[in-house]
């Protein structure tokens, strides 16, 4: 595995992170006839906040990115936006960058882990072997769920 690091999101992030999304996800989006090159980067500007994302970064250079945001009831976390640049993918980078943040996630006692994947996307394999369980599903996403993992006894 390659070894990689998070560090906090800033503000200035967020073109590198749209030009990134836009990248990866254009396959899958063309695949089911949802990719728009302004819209997908847009979408990512829109939805960005820096306060709950991490930066990956691989060798001190730029990787990919993550979020992790609590819904409005406290009541689970939602997992988005996160990608991997192409090139690092199939190293372990993502099952590392996926584990660490279930296992903050579980130490702080979130009940529940929530995200969305495209239909088809090799991701949901990723999100399976995690524990991600489908919870429903549309023409184009497929919405997983994580339970909180306890420890024997507890």
């Amino acid at each position: 595995m390659a070894d990689w690091v998070l560090r906090g999101a800033s503000a200035g992030d967020v073109e590198v992170v749209a030009e990134l999304r836009a990248v990866v996800l254009r396959g899958d989006l063309e695949r089911v006839g949802r990719y728009d090159p302004e819209r997908v980067r847009q979408r990512l500007r829109d939805g960005f906040v820096a306060g709950h994302t991490w930066v990956i970064e691989v060798g001190g250079e730029f990787a990919g990115c993550v979020a992790l945001r609590a819904d409005a009831e406290g009541r689970c976390h939602w997992l988005e936006h996160f990608y991997l640049d192409a090139r690092l993918q199939g190293r372990g980078i993502g099952s590392g960058v996926l584990g660490e943040l279930l296992e903050r996630c579980d130490r702080d006692g979130v009940r529940a882990v929530r995200l969305n994947v495209l239909r088809g996307s090799p991701a949901g394999r990723l999100y399976e072997r995690f524990g991600f369980v489908v919870e429903a599903e549309d023409a184009v996403d497929v919405f997983m769920v994580r339970e909180r993992m306890r420890e024997a006894g507890g």
